[in-house]
């Protein structure tokens, strides 16, 4: 599989969607989101849909995470915190563009893959927390933006 090509296509369409920050677009291509999808979808990991992940959770589709991160205006000095880690990818995202990222997951086994994964693609830049964020997560506050992926 192509995965270079894919990414490349990803990005063009993210581009025609409506996506206007570089910046984004190029963290976008950088990220090899077929590492954090189930091995099962990898094919079909740059389509713009959201996929299945373990613990009845989904990876958003390729569009919300660009709109998304993109409306957060993160900077390279920027500490942000993102309330939800789910496979990894949006954190992987921002770690392109922030100086570091926070990201918790409630689910142990989701942060475990998540923290597996992000080292394994040398994002040592994010740390990945287990835990409750419904109060938030004021152990690493104050944060220069917040990013909330879990509904």
């Amino acid at each position: 599989m192509d995965y270079e090509r894919q990414r490349d296509e990803m990005v063009r369409d993210l581009r025609r969607m409506g996506i206007r920050d570089e910046r984004v677009l190029a963290a976008m291509r950088r990220v090899p989101r077929e590492r954090f999808v189930r091995e099962g979808d990898r094919d079909i990991a740059y389509g713009d849909h959201a996929l299945g992940i373990a613990e009845a959770q989904t990876i958003s589709q390729p569009y919300v995470v660009a709109r998304m991160t993109e409306l957060l205006e993160v900077v390279e000095t920027h500490h942000v915190l993102e309330v939800g880690t789910g496979s990894g990818y949006q954190a992987a995202v921002l770690a392109e563009l922030a100086r570091d990222v926070v990201t918790l997951e409630r689910h142990a086994s989701l942060a475990e893959q998540a923290s597996s994964i992000l080292a394994e693609l040398g994002y040592d830049n994010v740390r990945v927390v287990v835990g409750d964020a419904s109060a938030g997560y004021e152990a690493d506050a104050p944060y220069d933006r917040i990013m909330v992926t879990a509904a």
